[in-house]
């Protein structure tokens, strides 16, 4: 079955289910003798059962266990009375409660979970009036992980709940974290974990969640089905065409999987279907709440459940979005067979939306649609802590089991950081962990090795403990630590020589005291002092003093002589210019691969492919030994650069490691070839992209050129800061960021950069090199090349992404795009300068604000621009801006139910798919 390609965009899901489900009054802790779910991988957590407790729902031979082992908070409660009924799950009888802590988090961990794999993640809530509190509007956030999942409102006694979402971990757990957003109690009713294989569901990644918005068993009057019928326990919900112009048709006949369905609807499910009555055209409308710009990801379920051999007719049709053909001629898969119309990416973003299934006309049969789902993405803005960090902060939580509220991501977000832990975020980076506070926690044992896995601790806080043992000599590793109180406990044996040396060089706070059986001056405390050593001889005192000097004497003439030839050779090795030894007979020793021109040339299938051409050379398309792409500059005998920026350019490579710079993967330095080989970015230039080159010919979102934009600055500010001595790119521009598979930007092609020799210097004087357009006037002027050169240039990147438009603009005389923008927002509207490929899909102010930083980069003199790090910080608050715009309408949908109004439209009288108005849901076979 093809595969329909929509442009990707992303947004939350609001809607509430409430479902009736058979009573099984099993008693706590009853197993059932029959095969249960526990061999397949699944997860039922019932929350609020006493802990320890598990049973086996007799209907479903599901197991469920107590929550008991996956939080440490929370206060178990029994629903009213008035809300038991015999048609009311034994899960839904019970609820944890969280009146304390903004977040409470549930984590998941081996070997329910491993990092890598795909899950189906549920979470069911039932109010039941647990609290008394019926009538009183309470709701709460609910986050998977770091990131945002939705809202849980609470409008009357018997609201329920049941978000559903499809998440690869991208750790070894995974997190349902509950937070008090100061509107009502946070509670649970139960989780639900089911693994799935990789293969399905392929919008579903690392980089990317999908949220559940409806799932339904089409032509299906009442009964819901899941496992055992879905083995993988979806919830299919029925939807009748009664009160609409469709026909329900149906088969007994079991209908199987295609080998490629990425989907796996059970045969239950593609039993059932739809077709439209009186008419070639099967439509599926939905309508999104006014004002929300949330994007969808639509799954369609075909088969054919007629026998159509031996007949003269035929099923075919073409599949139309809001009138827009998306694929036309769909094959329907043979009879009794079943696959899936789906697509890589989500909707474009519009007010309402029309799937329309339309017969060609020679077909015979009307469309037919068996099931369907809808998806959306979850927004994942947060980036999770450092995993080295997480991973030991869990390892002493479980070491001293703290009852502290540790649950969820330590750092991230920064809202909800740990108590008692401080610690340090940047854009370029993961959150780390800079500071511990376990004092007067009752640790007891001896210290973990696992605090030395903290590796940006700066300060240890672990006194007033019973802590006992030694002092972990790894703790010197902690090459940021500056301060380790362990005053007040009973540690024992001698101090770590390499601690108390660093606390005599003051660069460590030790602090030691109230540990009576602790030797603290470097010594070891048991052993014996050594026995006097009797008096020597004469002769052998004049030997033993004679023999040094004789020895230090030759030491010395040796010394003077190596230092004597290392100096000359030093002054004709070093380069004033970059501070890095200069290469004779281009001689280059590089710890990264050294490839050999044979080896290129095979790799580059003998450079057949070019990705591109610069002033170095042609770059071509290699592939490695394990199948690992990679680009390969090879320098050009016409080059209008040479070997001394081929050599800088690997100098620089090997010192610079940044996830926003292009790394090098190695070189070729033989006598008549010289290349370098990096890692391949496969989405080409954003040059390419802005100027409508791309491979695939789709203009960048708005939110797309934002990110680009922050990597490319991470990069830049990387560049500035992290490296000692910091460098100058000297040619930022378009056509040096490079576009990875996910558009995660890189900077590329170091040739011409610069090395300050000392931080302290604030410009260089240097021959004026880059790109026109790009080039920062003062240094062209003054020949005064600084790091504000590179925020000139970057600002000019900055407004190409706002404006699409090249550096200097064409058919107006050549006239700066900077010059350009400042003449037209002179009007004060935004609108006229920003890309018309945007087609308004952006918040304004957020575009104002890009527009300003640009424009303050691209400020005439060096003194008035702003630096990377201050540019990043602004590009931040855009993204804010820009996040806030595309959630605008979340806190209103929050407050709808789960399913959609079912109600007839104009066209067809197909059912619509409402967010607004929704109604209840319920059925006794429901479970």
């Amino acid at each position: 079955m093809a595969i329909i390609a929509y442009r990707k965009k992303k947004m939350d899901s609001r809607f509430w289910w409430t479902i009736l489900l058979v009573f099984a009054m099993a008693s706590a802790g009853a197993r059932s003798q029959s095969t249960s779910t526990d061999a397949l991988g699944f997860l039922s957590i019932d929350c609020g059962i006493e802990p320890g407790s598990s049973y086996v729902d007799p209907l479903n031979n599901i197991s469920y266990v107590s929550d008991a082992g996956f939080i440490d908070t929370g206060v178990n409660h029994i629903i009213s009375v008035a809300y038991v009924s015999e048609f009311r799950a034994r899960r839904y009888l019970t609820v944890r409660a969280f009146p304390n802590g903004t977040r409470n988090c549930y984590t998941i961990r081996s070997p329910a979970v491993a990092r890598g794999s795909k899950y189906l993640l549920r979470a069911y809530f039932f109010y039941g009036n647990y609290d008394g509190l019926s009538g009183q509007p309470q709701s709460f956030d609910l986050h998977l992980g770091v990131n945002y999942w939705d809202r849980v409102n609470v409008t009357a006694g018997d609201s329920s709940y049941r978000p559903e979402t499809i998440v690869v971990a991208t750790a070894g757990y995974l997190s349902v974290c509950l937070v008090n957003t100061g509107t009502g109690t946070p509670f649970i009713s139960g989780i639900d974990l089911r693994p799935l294989k990789d293969s399905l569901y392929p919008a579903a990644n690392e980089r990317r969640s999908l949220v559940l918005y409806a799932r339904w068993n089409m032509g299906e009057e009442s009964a819901y089905v899941r496992y055992p019928d879905d083995p993988i326990d979806r919830l299919w919900v029925p939807w009748s065409s009664s009160q609409s112009n469709w026909n329900d048709v149906s088969t007994n006949s079991t209908v199987q999987n295609l080998s490629q369905d990425l989907f796996e609807a059970p045969s239950i499910v593609m039993q059932t279907a739809v077709t439209p009555i009186n008419s070639s055209i099967l439509v599926i409308p939905w309508v999104p709440f006014p004002g929300d710009v949330n994007q969808f990801f639509p799954i369609l379920h075909i088969s054919e459940i007629f026998n159509l051999s031996g007949t003269n007719q035929s099923r075919q049709f073409n599949y139309y979005v809001n009138g827009m053909l998306a694929l036309e001629n769909v094959e329907i898969p043979p009879y009794l067979f079943c696959d899936a119309l789906y697509g890589d990416e989500p909707l474009p973003s519009f007010p309402t939306y029309n799937i329309s299934l339309r017969a060609l006309s020679n077909s015979t049969l009307p469309p037919i649609l068996n099931a369907f789902e809808l998806y959306m993405t979850m927004s994942n803005t947060s980036v999770p802590s450092d995993a080295g960090d997480v991973d030991a902060m869990t390892a002493i939580k479980d070491r001293y089991s703290i009852q502290r509220n540790w649950m969820g991501d330590p750092c991230s977000p920064n809202a909800f950081v740990w108590d008692g832990l401080n610690c340090t975020y940047s854009l370029s980076n993961s959150p780390r962990v800079t500071a511990l506070n376990l004092s007067s926690s009752g640790l007891t044992g001896e210290i973990t090795n696992f605090v030395a896995s903290l590796s940006a601790l700066r300060y240890l806080d672990l006194s007033y403990n019973n802590l006992t043992g030694p002092i972990p000599g790894v703790l010197a590793n902690l090459s940021s630590l500056k301060l380790l109180d362990l005053t007040g406990n009973q540690l024992n044996g001698s101090v770590p020589s390499n601690l108390l040396e660093m606390s005599q060089n003051g660069l460590l706070t030790l602090r030691l005291d109230g540990n009576p059986h602790l030797c603290n001056n470097g010594t070891s405390c048991n052993v014996m002092p050594a026995p006097k050593k009797k008096k020597s001889s004469t002769p052998v005192i004049v030997i033993l003093c004679i023999v040094p000097v004789l020895i230090l004497l030759a030491v010395i003439a040796i010394v003077w002589r190596v230092r004597k030839t290392q100096g000359l050779r030093r002054d004709n090795t070093v380069d004033p210019q970059n501070g890095f030894p200069k290469q004779t007979n281009n001689s280059l020793q590089l710890e990264n691969r050294k490839f050999t021109y044979t080896e290129l040339q095979n790799i580059t299938n003998n450079f057949q492919k070019i990705l591109g051409k610069g002033g170095f050379g042609s770059v071509f398309h290699g592939r490695l030994e394990d199948g690992i792409q990679v680009a390969v500059k090879m320098l050009s005998e016409s080059s209008s650069q040479g070997t001394q920026e081929f050599l800088a350019e690997a100098q620089h490579l090997t010192r610079v490691h940044h996830r926003n710079l292009v790394s090098l993967v190695g070189y070729c330095n033989e006598v008549n070839h010289l290349a370098l080989v990096y890692e391949f970015m496969s989405q080409g230039t954003l040059q390419d992209h802005l100027r409508g080159r791309a491979s695939n010919g789709r203009a960048l979102s708005w939110r797309q050129r934002l990110h680009i934009a922050i990597d490319s600055a991470q990069g830049l500010e990387y560049l500035q800061r992290g490296c000692r001595p910091p460098l100058v790119h000297r040619d930022v521009k378009s056509g040096n960021i490079l576009l990875s598979e996910t558009l995660e930007a890189k900077i590329a092609d170091f040739g011409l950069s610069k090395a300050f020799l000392s931080e302290a210097n604030s410009h260089i004087s240097t021959r004026v090199v880059g790109t026109p357009g790009y080039l920062d006037p003062e240094y062209y002027n003054t020949f005064q090349l600084s790091e504000k050169s590179d925020v000139y240039s970057y600002g000019v990147v900055l407004l190409e992404l706002i404006t699409g438009l090249p550096p200097i603009v064409p058919g107006t005389e050549n006239i700066l795009l900077t010059q350009w923008v400042l003449q037209r927002l002179a009007r004060g509207n935004i609108e006229d300068v920003v890309d018309p490929r945007l087609e308004g899909e952006y918040d304004i102010n957020c575009v104002w604000k890009c527009a300003d930083i640009a424009l303050k980069c691209t400020a005439q003199t060096s003194k008035e621009r702003p630096t990377m790090t201050e540019v990043l910080m602004q590009l931040k608050e855009s993204l804010e801006l820009e996040n806030s715009h595309y959630n605008t309408a979340n806190t209103v949908t929050h407050s709808e139910n789960l399913y959609s109004e079912v109600s007839d439209i104009s066209l067809n009288n197909a059912p619509e798919i409402r967010v607004s108005g929704m109604t209840e849901i319920s059925g006794p076979t429901a479970r």
